[in-house]
């Protein structure tokens, strides 16, 4: 009895004094299918997979990544990543800031991602890694979420 009397004055008072606390609501099926394709996203580049990477773009893709041009379409896209995968390896961990449908078949996803990058070619050097990125995706006939457009930037400060 003294635990339902004060219960419910203890959490209408924390939730009154702490407005900024959200409580986690479950994760929609949306959600949930976006979180595993950003793990198998993850997860090729960790093995430096470019036939894994390109399953998870949609059929016309556009990556855009800090100081370099674009690469659009399939074969843009594919071209970045082994040349990307053949001069560093990556060491990543991706952390999900937020994922929101913007209709039935599109959504955005945005990440932050720490870790470390290994360069392969001339003099080998291992150095800390620090991205945000914005994943636009979009679910296909086949109800599959793919990524369409992806923009990363560095968080590192500058090298002085």
């Amino acid at each position: 009895m003294l635990f339902r009397t004060l219960f419910f004055p203890v959490l209408f008072a924390a939730s009154v004094a702490l407005p900024d606390v959200a409580f986690a609501a479950p994760l929609s099926n949306t959600d949930r299918a976006i979180t595993q394709q950003l793990h198998r996203y993850e997860q090729g580049l960790n093995s430096s997979d470019t036939d894994a990477i390109m399953s998870l773009y949609d059929d016309a893709p556009v990556v855009m990544a800090q100081n370099a041009p674009p690469a659009v379409g399939r074969e843009g896209v594919r071209n970045a990543y082994t040349h990307a995968f053949g001069a560093v390896r990556l060491n990543v961990r991706f952390s999900i800031d937020e994922i929101k449908p913007l209709s039935r078949d599109w959504a955005f996803a945005r990440t932050h991602s720490t870790g470390t990058i290994e360069t392969l070619t001339g003099k080998r050097s291992t150095q800390p890694e620090a991205n945000q990125e914005l994943f636009i995706l979009h679910r296909g006939p086949d109800g599959i979420w793919r990524v369409a457009r992806y923009s990363f930037s560095t968080t590192n400060p500058p090298a002085v």
